[in-house]
């Protein structure tokens, strides 16, 4: 088959009604990975795993006792997990949902408002949720070193999540202007090609053992 990026069979995965096995195996091999690079001898990687809305209605509970469980297995401590959550995850904000917000971040695992500025998200929004982290989406992101008012509003996205006493990490970063930017705004951490691409486990394992 190849390459398959997640727009293509994630989906397909919501409407087969794979999601929530696969989601469980995504977090029981995070946390494996992660554990098992630390005890090789490399410096504590957080790793993140994103959460759909679909696996969200298959039932919260189950999520909190895999990703329990997850931990527990590998021994990875808490707070190197992260999950990453859209708007589409919490969409309906209902009081269990944020009761269940509050229960994961309570056990140290740390939440990532993904996306962010794709859809309605608010100031009032991120106020509202009991997360850590917003994640500033590429498409802002793409045109930073260029564009005055892309410029413009990734400064204001940095500096009102900070006020929220929330990190701000930058996706797509692709170019070194496009990381001096985000330096002079100081964004707490950027993901991108600029970097790394995708890759597999082992070879992510070299990297971390070796940096």
């Amino acid at each position: 088959l190849g390459l398959v990026s997640p727009a293509e069979f994630i989906p397909l995965a919501e409407e087969t009604g794979l999601i929530a096995p696969l989601g469980e195996w995504v977090l029981y091999q995070a946390c494996k990975d992660a554990a098992g690079w630390q005890r090789s001898g490399a410096e504590p990687v957080t790793v993140a795993v994103n959460l759909s809305n679909r696996q969200a209605k298959l039932g919260l509970q189950q999520l909190a006792r895999h990703a329990a469980r997850a931990l527990d297995d590998s021994g990875l401590s808490p707070d190197l997990l992260k999950f990453e959550i859209t708007e589409s995850f919490v969409i309906e904000e209902t009081e269990a949902m944020l009761a269940w917000l509050r229960t994961i971040r309570e056990t140290g695992i740390r939440l990532s408002v993904d996306d962010f500025g794709t859809g309605y998200s608010s100031l009032s929004y991120l106020r509202r949720l009991p997360v850590d982290i917003v994640k500033i989406d590429r498409s802002f992101v793409s045109e930073v070193g260029t564009n005055a008012d892309d410029a413009a509003l990734v400064r204001a996205i940095i500096s009102m999540a900070h006020n929220l006493r929330l990190d701000v990490v930058a996706e797509g970063v692709e170019s070194l202007q496009q990381l001096e930017f985000l330096q002079s705004a100081d964004c707490d951490m950027v993901q991108g090609y600029h970097f790394h691409k995708p890759m597999t486990g082992e070879a992510f394992a070299r990297v971390v053992l070796n940096r």
